[in-house]
């Protein structure tokens, strides 16, 4: 059984492999054949995943900002970049199962300029990204 740090690490390696590597033929070694998908913005099932990301820019680009591990639970939270539209700031919750990433969720929030921050500071990070200064 592995623990919340190994549970962790595992997550964080596969959103590496599949989001920054885009290399599809590894991440398959991370997300389950059964993987559940509760997300309004991905469809079904691992090849669902994989399919939207295989159609996003090349320039996609994922930052984690915290990782947050609770038995078989990873919260990360982190930055999508690179779409061509508005960065996403977005909490992905993931269940881990046999080794393997089982279930996702994710609550999606487009980043906030300068100009549009009520509270003045950044919603990722220590200070606001070039493209987020306006």
């Amino acid at each position: 059984m592995a623990t919340p740090e190994q549970n962790k690490g595992l997550v964080l390696t596969a959103f590496d492999t599949l989001f920054t590597k885009r290399d599809y033929a590894a991440a398959q070694e991370f997300w389950s054949e059964d993987y559940l998908q509760h997300s309004r913005h991905i469809p079904p099932g691992r090849e669902g995943l994989f399919n939207l990301v295989r159609a996003l820019p090349a320039a996609l680009r994922y930052d984690n900002q915290l990782a947050v591990a609770q038995g078989d639970y990873v919260m990360l939270y982190g930055r999508y970049s690179g779409t061509g539209d508005t960065a996403s700031v977005v909490t992905d919750v993931v269940r881990v199962e046999n080794g393997g990433l089982a279930e996702h969720w994710d609550v999606w929030e487009d980043e906030a300029t300068r100009a549009e921050s009520a509270s003045g500071l950044p919603m990722f990070g220590d200070h606001f990204a070039p493209d987020q200064v306006r």
